[in-house]
């Protein structure tokens, strides 16, 4: 019952090309610290074997001092670690699998055909594949199924199990449910899937590591726990340094100051925030320059509508305008300002109810 660790799709030397140059640099630098990451939560679990899923890098060539980081976390790690190249970086003779020295407990599946490697100290076989360039639209699981040995069966592969017309190495569910693997480590997709059960296969994408823009939000990590006969029980692990978020903000009966100010997520994070609500207009460069420096990156867009009188249609013959004319009487006669501001809040969300809108 090997302990392993289960990894994809870091993208190493990605351009952060939605950043300024100066802090896209700064992200390649902190990408190029994720391989450590790996190996500290390797070391913690005690994994005995690592998996990793394609698109290690996030091209076909990979600076000198990426390469060294990497192969330097693989050696540490001190048990198998297997790679099966992706569409971002396909195994060839000019590649960083193709070229460069790798650690004797790495091995790097080489072709497009699956091939295995059997382990009997951990009672465990790995069969995994190789992209060989930028795509491919074989079905690789077609016609492949394990023996029945008593070992436990891991796939490690890099493909697409959403669409069955995929350029990206096409998995479908039948084939996983029919090829007998215990479970089948997959990378490709950038969005954790849990885990995923089909016929006696457990398969999971664990997603990127690290976001690299606004498409990959949230808690970015790896899948740990283990596999065996008939078995895999694995959770995710956030490896993250920061993390992408997309908030709203609601202006409404306040100022786009105070409404920011309340969104903010953590200062190491980056942040799209989108302010809603009635608003008579939102100075978003000025409040980008303000608050520029209380996140890593901050984003601001207006989707805010134009704000109405409360009570410029209180005169009407209709159900709004009796509502407005009611809640006008009991604004005046309210005996503070925060008694008065109850009843505008009031009024606001009156209005939406009649109005059949969001507030």
């Amino acid at each position: 019952m090997p302990k392993i660790v289960h990894a994809a799709d870091l993208h190493l030397d990605s351009a952060f090309a939605g950043l300024p140059a100066e802090k896209a640099r700064e992200r390649r630098r902190e990408l190029r610290e994720l391989p450590d990451r790996l190996a500290d939560l390797v070391l913690a679990e005690g994994a005995e074997l690592v998996v990793l899923s394609g698109d290690i890098f996030d091209g076909e060539e990979a600076y000198p001092e990426t390469l060294e980081a990497l192969r330097r976390a693989l050696r540490r790690m001190d048990c198998p670690v297997f790679i099966a190249p992706g569409n971002h970086d396909p195994y060839t003779s000019r590649s960083p699998y193709g070229t460069a020295p790798w650690p004797d407990n790495v091995h790097i599946f080489r072709t497009a055909g699956l091939t295995e490697i059997t382990l009997p100290e951990l009672g465990c076989t790995v069969h995994g594949a190789a992209f060989t360039g930028p795509e491919r639209t074989d079905r690789v699981l077609e016609n492949f199924s394990v023996p029945r040995d008593g070992m436990a069966h891991i796939l490690c592969l890099h493909g697409d199990t959403l669409s069955p017309a995929s350029r990206y190495g096409p998995i479908t569910r039948e084939e996983l449910g029919r090829c007998g693997a215990d479970y089948a480590a997959l990378g490709h997709v950038h969005q954790a899937s849990g885990l995923q059960r089909e016929g006696g296969c457990v398969w999971a994408y664990p997603g990127c590591p690290e976001g690299r823009g606004f498409d990959e939000l949230g808690d970015k990590g790896v899948l740990a726990g283990t596999v065996e006969p008939g078995r895999a029980e694995l959770r995710f692990v956030p490896l993250c340094r920061r993390r992408y978020h997309i908030l709203e903000t609601d202006v409404t009966g306040r100022g786009p100051r105070e409404a920011l100010e309340a969104a903010l997520p953590p200062a190491e994070d980056l942040c799209r925030i989108i302010f809603t609500g009635e608003a008579e207009g939102i100075d978003l460069a000025a409040l980008e320059t303000a608050f520029r420096d209380r996140v890593y990156a901050l984003e601001l867009r207006d989707k805010t509508r134009p704000a109405q009188s409360l009570w410029a249609r209180a005169g009407e013959d209709t159900l709004r305008g009796l509502f407005l004319q009611e809640m006008r009487y009991r604004y005046d006669a309210a005996p503070s300002e925060a008694e008065r501001e109850k009843v505008v809040r009031a009024v606001r969300f009156g209005l939406a109810a009649i109005e059949g809108r969001d507030l």
